[in-house]
């Protein structure tokens, strides 16, 4: 099982927000997001995603494509330029990049479920817990 990443959506005050910017970067061309450092795990991350906060919950992923290098000695994370819902799940902000284990990773959302990312994140978990049922 792949291991993932998570990342504040710095600068996003909302779900609908942040699918505008990744739209946006996937009209100019190919999704690149730059750290200084290449992940010590990053072999183990090949295949898993990137997945974003928003007020303090994990709402959604961005396919990771690969790692390779940037301008300035800096290291390029290659992303597939969509953004998919996730089963919202409260989560602290944070800076730079943490590691996720893919065994505690939100399940996909069900396109009928997709605005509860939008919601106060007390409510969204009882909604999707109900969902699972």
């Amino acid at each position: 099982m792949p291991l993932h990443l998570t990342k504040v959506a710095y600068g996003c005050d909302s779900v609908a927000y942040l699918r505008e910017r990744i739209a946006i970067r996937a009209a100019e061309g190919a999704f690149v997001m730059t750290t200084r450092y290449l992940p010590k795990r990053h072999a183990e991350i090949a295949g898993g995603s990137l997945f974003w906060i928003v007020k303090h919950q994990l709402v959604g992923r961005t396919p990771i494509l690969g790692f390779g290098e940037a301008e300035g000695g800096r290291i390029a994370i290659h992303l597939e330029p969509q953004f998919i819902p996730v089963q919202p799940l409260p989560k602290r902000a944070h800076q730079g990049w943490r590691y996720l284990e893919a065994k505690d990773a939100p399940s996909d959302l069900a396109g009928s479920l997709e605005g509860i990312a939008e919601m106060p994140a007390e409510l969204a978990g009882k909604l999707s817990a109900l969902a699972l049922i």
